[in-house]
C-alpha cells in the first residue's frame, strides 16, 4: 500500500533544488500511507515521489519501476490480487520477470497490452507510468474507486496525487468550489470528480488518463458497473455467491504481515470473518461502539466471534474523544464529509494497527446485493403507479401543506415524485428550497438532478431497485463509503481490504434478479441465504446497523455548546446564511424535529474551510516528524 505524487512541467526545464524540496514536502504530507519507504524521479519533464506500506516482503518491487529498458518509470498504490495468474500468463508469451512483485506484473502488462492492461488487473489500485521516450504519462483507477486518484491542470504543469492535500500544498491556492459545495449539501460528500477545492479533480472509477507532454488530458472507460438481471435458479445463485467470495476473500489474505478483519453486527463483515477464518484460523476482529443504548453492536460483534471461535477486541467511544479528533479527521477527509460513521471507523482502524497491519471489510455488500432499507421502498410505493397523473397531483398538494414532520406527510410526497426526482443516493440532506436559505450563492441551475440526471438516463428502463443501486454505485460507494474506508484506516498507516468489491463478486452480483435481493420482508435476502450455516444463525436475519452515531442526542447535549460556538465563530459569512444554522440548532434542541444530519452537514463544512481556508489548524512535518496543532 503506498501513496505518491506526481508533477509534470508543461515547459521542458530543469526542476530547480526548491521544487523538489516541495515536492519531498508534499510526499511527507501522506506519510501515513507509507510510512516504510520512500523514492524519488525526476527528469527534464516530470517528477515522481512515491510512499510505500510494507505488506508483502518482495524483493525487486521498489518504486518508482523502471521497466522496459527504462523507457518507463511506474509508481503505483494498491494490491493487484490475481497478480500470480497474470505472471504465469505473461510468462507463457515470453515474458521474462526480475521479480515476484506485483508491480513487475503491473509493468509487463502494460508492456503487453498498453491501455488495456487496465481492464484485466483484479485488484484495488491507483497508478502512473511515465513514458520517458514519446513524454506521455498514464494514469489509472480501479473498477470501483477504492483507491483515490487526485489531479489537477493549469497552463504551467499539472499535478498528481494519492491525496489533495498534495496538490493544495504545491499550488500553495485553496479556493472553494461554490458548484461543489452546492453538492454537498445535497450528498454530504463531494461527489465524482470534483472536489471542494478549485482546479482540483478526481479521476473516476474505472478510468484512465493519457496525458501527453503540452496536450489537454483525455480520459476514457475501461470497466463501467452495471446491473444486468437474468432469471436463474436460486440455488445456482447461492452456490455462485459462496464460491466468487471465497475466492475473494482468499485472494485479499495474501500478504506476509499480520491480517485481521473489521466485525460488526451485521452479515457482510461476519461472512468475511467466518470464511477469512478458514484461511487464519487465529485471525482477530475487531470492533466499536458507544455507551448509549442502541448505539453499539459490540455485544453482537463478541458473541459472532465467540461462535466462530475468533478473538473479539473492542472499544467505546466517548463523545470527548470523537469531538477532539474531528479537526484531524476532516484533515484526512481532504474534503468534508457529513458521514458520522467516519469518526468510529477512525477510532476502530486505530485499534486494529496495534496489532494487525491489514484488515478486511464489507464495504460493498449493500450496493452489490442489495442491502439497503430504503431499497424496499419501491415495493411500499407501489400503489401509487396505479393512480391518474391527476390524482397524484392532487395528493402532492395536500402532502406540501401538511406541517413538517407530521406523518404520512414524506410518503405522500415521496409517492408522488418520480424516482429520478427524489433519489440522489443513501443520503439526501437539504432539499433545493432549503440550499436555496442556506446559501448565499445558489445557484439554480446547479441541482441535484443535474448530477444524477445522466445516470438515470443509463439506466432508462430498468427495475426501480436496480436504478437506486445504479445511483450509489456511481455516487455514494465512492464519495462516502470508500473515502472514509480508505482514508482512516489509511490515516493509522493500516490497508484495508474489501472483498466484496471484486470484480468477480461483482460480476455474479450483477445478475441476480431484484426479486432474489428483496424478499422475505428483508434487503440483501440471497446473501443471507448464501451466508446460512457459514455465518452464526443469530447473523443472518439481523437487520443492518452499521456505526450508529448517536449525534442527534449529543447535539441537543454534550456536543450542544461546541456546535453553536462553531457556527459563530466560522468565518464563512459570505458563504452561508448562519441564522438559518443556528435555528436548525435551537429547533433539533428543543426537540422540535430531528435536524441532527443537517446541522451536522453544514458543521462538518465549517470546520473543513477552519483547517483548509482559516487556517485555524495545522499539520505540518517538521523534519519528518508529524506536527498537529491549533492555532492561536
Amino acid at each position: 500500500m503506498c501513496g505518491f505524487v506526481g508533477v509534470l512541467l508543461n515547459s521542458e526545464v530543469q526542476f530547480s533544488e526548491e521544487h523538489l524540496d516541495d515536492i519531498k514536502t508534499a510526499n511527507y504530507l501522506i506519510k501515513h500511507r507509507g510510512p516504510d519507504d520512500e523514492g524519488y524521479y525526476n527528469d527534464s519533464h516530470i517528477a515522481l515521489a512515491f510512499r510505500r506500506l510494507s505488506i508483502i516482503d518482495i524483493e525487486g518491487g521498489k518504486q518508482p519501476f523502471y521497466f522496459g529498458d527504462k523507457r518507463y518509470c511506474l509508481v503505483f498504490n494498491g494490491e493487484i490480487y490475481n497478480y500470480v495468474l497474470l505472471r504465469e500468463q505473461l510468462q507463457e508469451k515470453g515474458y521474462d520477470f526480475c521479480t515476484n512483485s506485483d508491480t513487475e506484473v503491473l509493468a509487463m502488462l502494460f508492456l503487453d497490452k498498453g491501455v488495456e492492461a487496465f481492464a484485466d488487473l483484479r485488484g484495488m489500485f491507483a497508478v502512473l507510468i511515465w513514458d520517458t521516450e514519446e513524454k506521455i504519462i498514464y494514469g489509472a483507477r480501479d473498477p470501483f474507486g477504492i483507491k483515490p486518484f487526485y489531479y489537477a491542470e493549469n497552463e504551467n504543469d499539472m499535478i498528481f496525487a494519492s491525496e489533495q492535500k498534495c496538490i493544495t500544498w504545491l499550488n500553495q491556492q485553496e479556493t472553494v468550489n461554490l458548484e461543489a459545495l452546492q453538492h454537498y449539501f445535497s450528498f454530504q460528500y463531494v461527489p465524482d470528480p470534483s472536489t471542494l477545492t478549485e482546479g482540483i479533480q478526481k479521476l473516476e472509477a474505472g478510468h484512465y488518463l493519457i496525458k501527453e507532454w503540452n496536450n489537454p488530458v483525455q480520459k476514457h472507460r475501461y470497466f463501467h458497473a452495471a446491473f444486468q438481471p437474468v432469471k436463474a435458479n436460486e440455488n445456482q445463485i447461492v452456490n455462485r455467491i459462496q464460491e466468487v467470495l471465497y475466492e475473494s476473500v482468499k485472494l485479499h489474505m495474501q500478504s506476509d504481515v499480520p491480517v485481521g478483519s473489521f466485525l460488526s453486527g451485521g452479515i457482510d463483515s461476519t461472512l468475511i470473518v467466518a470464511f477469512a477464518k478458514q484461511f487464519k484460523p487465529d485471525i482477530k476482529t475487531f470492533s466499536v461502539g458507544f455507551k448509549l443504548e442502541g448505539f453499539s453492536e459490540i455485544d453482537i460483534a463478541k458473541h459472532s466471534a465467540a461462535v466462530l471461535g475468533v478473538e473479539n477486541i473492542a472499544r467505546i467511544i466517548t463523545p470527548e474523544e470523537y469531538v477532539e479528533k474531528l479537526p484531524e479527521i476532516i484533515w484526512h477527509m481532504d474534503d468534508p464529509l457529513a458521514d458520522p460513521a467516519c469518526v468510529p471507523l477512525y477510532f476502530v482502524a486505530q485499534e486494529a494497527r496495534k496489532y494487525v497491519k491489514v484488515v478486511l471489510s464489507g464495504e460493498g455488500a449493500d450496493e452489490l446485493f442489495g442491502g439497503y432499507n430504503i431499497y424496499r421502498e419501491p415495493a411500499s410505493l407501489k400503489h401509487f403507479q396505479h393512480l391518474s397523473p391527476g390524482f397524484l397531483q392532487a395528493i402532492k398538494r395536500v402532502a406540501a401543506v401538511l406541517p413538517e414532520g407530521m406523518k404520512g406527510k414524506s410518503f405522500l410526497e415521496r409517492g408522488t415524485t418520480p424516482l429520478k426526482d427524489r433519489y440522489i443516493g443513501n443520503a439526501k440532506m437539504f432539499e433545493e428550497k432549503e440550499k436555496q436559505l442556506l446559501m448565499k450563492n445558489y445557484c439554480p441551475e446547479t441541482t441535484y438532478q443535474s448530477l444524477t440526471s445522466s445516470l438515470y438516463q443509463q439506466v432508462e428502463g430498468c427495475h426501480s431497485v436496480n436504478q437506486m443501486q445504479y445511483i450509489d454505485m456511481h455516487t455514494w460507494l465512492t464519495g462516502d463509503i470508500l473515502l472514509k474506508a480508505d482514508r482512516m484506516t489509511m490515516a493509522n498507516e493500516l490497508e484495508l481490504r474489501v472483498p466484496f468489491l471484486d470484480k468477480e463478486v461483482f460480476h455474479a452480483a450483477s445478475k441476480i434478479a431484484v426479486e432474489h435481493k428483496i424478499s422475505d420482508g428483508t434487503t440483501k435476502s440471497v446473501l443471507r441465504k448464501a451466508a446460512k450455516g457459514i455465518v452464526p444463525d443469530h447473523i443472518v436475519g439481523r437487520r443492518k446497523l452499521g456505526f450508529p452515531v448517536p449525534i442527534k442526542h449529543w447535539l441537543r447535549k454534550e456536543l450542544y455548546t461546541w456546535a453553536k460556538t462553531l457556527i459563530q465563530v466560522s468565518q464563512t459569512d459570505h458563504i452561508l446564511n448562519k441564522d438559518v444554522v443556528l435555528k436548525l440548532l435551537e429547533n433539533h434542541a428543543h426537540y422540535k424535529a430531528d435536524y441532527s444530519r443537517k446541522i451536522w452537514t453544514v458543521l462538518m463544512f465549517m470546520l473543513w474551510h477552519q483547517i483548509h481556508v482559516e487556517k485555524v489548524y495545522s499539520f505540518t512535518y517538521l523534519s519528518e516528524s508529524e506536527v498537529w496543532s491549533k492555532s492561536s
